[in-house]
């Protein structure tokens, strides 16, 4: 048996007629059809960039432009498991959302019955699936990463498959947070192919946030698996433009998928939820000749800072190991006591006397499956780092003689 996508999708989802707004059939001319202010926005002054966005007018809601640039960076580095006779992305195989947190809800609202499926989770991850999952009233069924490598349990995994039918998510971070260590892709398609011969019907969701923190500019293929929906249509991967970049404050998420799966996406969503501005900027921003060369920059430096800080970090007493990996743009490190002993209470100290005391803001994550002890740092500025080692190594020395 094949993967059926139509026994995945809810049945009412399948129903769905997608809503018809004003700019799907006439965008130029008289438009006396959307109900608009046509005097134009309220605003006593607007740059000649705000005049030529239109902003009193609904935004363009599909966004063909803007997916045609996102297509053709990822298609230009494709995943080394997509050979040459594999179709490449297509508009078709986008839905846009405000952050990839809009996805990973639909993607629940899409597929998950309330109150009778299951979406499956291998923590430590990210925390929203946790909260999506409760808001729409989906179990979560868990599988830990191993350790220390933070990899996908496969035996585990698929055991947990075959157990249980109702479960019809899979959710992986990939560069993981808190982990900051990359899913291997071989692992994410013997996944992929074990769902294939076992015909399993559900989706496999690679949460690419940090992913272009993994790149190398020597090679011509890329760790992002984003490039293989087109090859899987069990395969869901989710990026943004948040990290590397640079673009949170616009809540621009991308979701890459089958087409068949991006139709019924793209018919859930509503209307316009990615506005003008948003859409301006992020065209700018994956415009090859200048938003890609700009990102590119910057990610190389922070991974240049990268390393440099974990040395620093590593070599203050009462710092033990880099828990995670080095694939995102940030670090998780382990906070030792006294004892040298991974400690909670110690790095929970470290953490709040940072933030009040010195103004420095990391996060403590130790709660979190296997981190013990582990503090979360974001990589800054060579000027930002150099001011957080040194208030970090005095701070610790401070709750370590107190705790």
């Amino acid at each position: 048996m094949t993967f059926d996508l139509k026994r995945v999708v809810r049945p009412n989802i399948l129903t769905l007629e997608p809503y018809r707004c004003a700019r799907d059939d006439f965008k130029t001319g008289v438009l006396l059809d959307a109900n608009e202010n046509t005097h134009g926005p309220a605003l006593s002054e607007l740059s000649l960039a705000e005049q030529e966005l239109e902003l009193n007018r609904y935004p363009d809601p599909h966004q063909a432009e803007l997916k045609k640039q996102i297509v053709d960076f990822r298609n230009a580095k494709p995943n080394k498991f997509l050979k040459e006779t594999d179709a490449k992305l297509e508009i078709g195989n986008l839905c846009l959302g405000v952050g990839s947190d809009e996805s990973i809800d639909m993607l629940l609202r899409c597929v998950c019955v309330p109150g009778k499926d299951k979406m499956l989770i291998c923590p430590p991850t990210y925390g929203m699936y946790t909260i999506c999952a409760t808001v729409n009233d989906v179990v979560i069924a868990k599988v830990p990463l191993t350790t220390p490598d933070f990899q996908i349990d496969f035996e585990a995994v698929t055991k947990k498959l075959e157990e249980d039918p109702s479960v019809k998510l899979i959710y992986l971070t990939s560069p993981g947070n808190p982990t900051a260590k990359l899913i291997s892709p071989s692992e994410v398609v013997r996944l992929l192919e074990y769902a294939n011969e076992k015909s399993w019907n559900g989706l496999v969701v690679i949460d690419e946030a940090y992913i272009d923190f993994t790149e190398s500019t020597e090679t011509k293929t890329s760790k992002s698996v984003s490039t293989l929906v087109t090859k899987y249509p069990q395969l869901v991967v989710l990026q943004t433009l948040s990290k590397s970049f640079g673009l949170a404050g616009i809540r621009l998420g991308i979701t890459f998928c089958s087409k068949e799966l991006s139709y019924y996406l793209n018919s859930m969503k509503y209307p316009y939820n990615i506005s003008s501005l948003t859409s301006n900027v992020a065209i700018r921003a994956t415009d090859e000749s200048t938003g890609l060369q700009k990102m590119s920059s910057y990610v190389e430096k922070i991974i240049e800072q990268r390393g440099i800080l974990l040395k620093q970090l590593l070599a203050l007493p009462g710092v033990g190991k880099n828990i995670g990996g080095l694939d995102s743009n940030f670090i998780l490190i382990e906070i030792l006591d006294k004892d040298n002993k991974p400690s909670n209470e110690v790095a929970f100290a470290l953490y709040n006397e940072l933030a009040v005391n010195n103004e420095v803001v990391v996060r403590f994550r130790g709660k979190e499956q296997n981190c013990t002890g582990a503090l979360r740092i974001s990589i800054g500025t060579e000027e930002e780092n150099k001011i957080l080692v040194q208030k970090f190594a005095k701070c610790l020395e401070q709750v370590r003689n107190k705790v």
